[in-house]
């Protein structure tokens, strides 16, 4: 007789695959998404996130979990590395998921072996499993984000830079900062590139985009070249040296940051090439001593 822990390895093997698939599985383009994107900051911020008519059980899901307050979504860093938080929530759901089933498929599979394992330990196994890894895309968001910050900040001195030769070349605010954008190709010129097309299809000056792009994405740096070039537009102003040394300090402030890197990870490499050393040691010293210790 087929008993119930004999069908649990399969059918969570099953619905593992099914999710997997279900990940994997190409998805049709968020147009709703699209669309708010070419919307003005406040009102896409006021977007209510109800899901649409026609949603798929697993993006209702999703919905609910978002109406969590509990549930913090680092809306900030999604939005830098280019992730929506609908995908976001669905990763956590799927590792949550994973943890909570992993050790039941284990239990049972040791169940079969003949191995008992009593109910509790599996069961609080599963909560500490899921819990971890329901916390992982969190993580990984954050380092992403940082990562991404950092070559933005990269890029922002760049754009410093050409936006300062364009208003030596007398060209004007609005035109210096659409011309120096389109000069970069990497993905912070292209998100900067998207800000001012809003700024033009709305019909607002280009540094006021560049500003809510700053605060969504938390990069002060972008603010201060719109706030640099609303000076020339407003007043008049001449900000070429200004531009210039900003750039300047920007560079200097990563060059300091790298180096602050680099000194935090020779000093993780001590403990690991200290211990690589004495594992050495040993390996060459052994044999000796034990030959020692056997002829005396």
């Amino acid at each position: 007789m087929i008993t119930t822990w004999i069908l649990l390895p399969g059918a969570g093997v099953g619905v593992g695959l099914a999710l997997l698939a279900r990940e994997v599985w190409p998805a049709p383009p968020d147009l709703h998404a699209a669309l708010r994107r070419l919307e003005p900051r406040a009102r896409a911020l006021s977007t209510p996130t109800a899901p649409p008519a026609r949603a798929t059980p697993t993006e209702r899901l999703v919905a609910l979990v978002r109406e969590i307050r509990a549930v913090r979504i680092p809306e900030r860093d999604l939005a830098l590395i280019g992730q929506t938080p609908t995908e976001h929530i669905r990763r956590k759901l799927f590792a949550g998921a994973a943890g909570f089933l992993l050790p039941m498929i284990l239990t049972a599979a040791a169940g079969l072996l003949g191995i008992a394992l009593p109910f509790t330990l599996p069961l609080l196994l599963s909560v500490l499993l899921a819990v971890g890894l329901w916390l992982v895309p969190n993580q990984e968001v954050r380092t992403r984000a940082a990562g991404a910050r950092v070559e933005f900040r990269h890029a922002t001195t760049a754009y410093l830079d050409l936006v300062a030769l364009e208003r030596a070349g007398d060209a004007g605010p609005s035109e210096a900062l659409e011309r120096a954008a389109l000069v970069g190709d990497g993905w912070a010129f292209a998100r900067i590139q998207d800000a001012l097309e809003r700024a033009r299809a709305r019909g607002v000056p280009p540094w006021a985009s560049l500003k809510d792009l700053a605060a969504d994405l938390g990069l002060p740096e972008l603010a201060d070249v719109a706030d640099i070039v609303e000076l020339a537009g407003t007043e008049g102003a001449a900000v070429y040296g200004t531009l210039r040394s900003r750039a300047a300090s920007l560079r200097t402030e990563l060059l300091a940051t790298d180096k602050d890197s680099a000194n935090t990870d020779s000093e993780r490499l001590v403990v690991p090439g200290t211990v690589l050393v004495l594992l050495m040691v040993l390996f060459i010293a052994l044999p000796a001593m034990a030959r020692i210790v056997t002829t005396s």
